[in-house]
């Protein structure tokens, strides 16, 4: 979908800086998959707006979310209030010789629209079964499943991708080609990424257990 595509819903077209906006669903799957935490947003019991960090898995054309069924906000999400979920990965620091230049670059996606409560087991055991394998692949299977008590604690919402839009800033820092002096401090990007640390074993398993393959493997490939 093109910015000017009737097909993207105006509630979610990007209007500041236009040029910016991604509506492809590809590449708003791409950046949905590649972020580790959300934001989901409402308006509270109290009438006031709440935003709740926390994480999410895509699975084709629904977010899943999960948390404590205690949880007020998101029993309000899953009772049909409205709500908004944004991502945001920080890409670079754009440095610039005005203060006014400088920037970040950045891949984001705000989605809008209804949740519901995820009620059955099978559906919700394989929600959660997407958020493990999307943040640690093989994890999954050298952990223990949920169990039914803990199936029970656990509040698993679906949000379908119908509006959805991405929003994207790269490159260099814009006006450069302005400035009178070239020289006087330097200016450029500076690029930002997360990698892993040293696994750090709990202080009570005995020294012998081995680094289990699925936290080998993601850390190897992270570095």
């Amino acid at each position: 979908m093109t910015e000017t595509s009737p097909a993207v819903p105006d509630s979610v077209r990007i209007h500041r800086i236009p040029e910016r906006g991604r509506y492809d669903r590809a590449e708003i799957d791409a950046i949905l998959d590649a972020s580790v935490v959300c934001h989901l947003a409402g308006i509270d019991v109290d009438g006031r707006p709440l935003v709740i960090p926390m994480q999410h898995a895509r699975v084709g054309d629904v977010v899943y979310l999960h948390g404590s069924a205690a949880s007020r906000h998101l029993r309000r999400a899953g009772g049909g209030a409205d709500v908004s979920l944004a991502v945001t990965i920080l890409d670079g620091l754009v440095l610039a010789h005005r203060m006014f230049n400088h920037s970040v670059n950045y891949r984001s996606v705000v989605l809008r629209g209804t949740a519901a409560e995820v009620v059955d087991d099978a559906e919700k055991l394989a929600a959660l079964e997407a958020f493990s394998e999307r943040l640690l692949p093989g994890r999954w299977a050298e952990a223990a499943p949920p169990d039914a008590q803990e199936l029970r604690a656990t509040t698993v919402l679906r949000l379908p991708i119908t509006e959805a839009a991405a929003k994207v800033r790269e490159g260099w820092p814009g006006h450069v080609d302005e400035e009178d002096d070239l020289t006087r401090t330097w200016v450029g990007v500076v690029p930002v990424r997360e990698v892993p640390g040293e696994p750090l074993p709990h202080p009570g398993i005995p020294a012998d257990v081995p680094l289990s393959p699925a936290v080998a493997a993601w850390v190897a490939a992270r570095r």
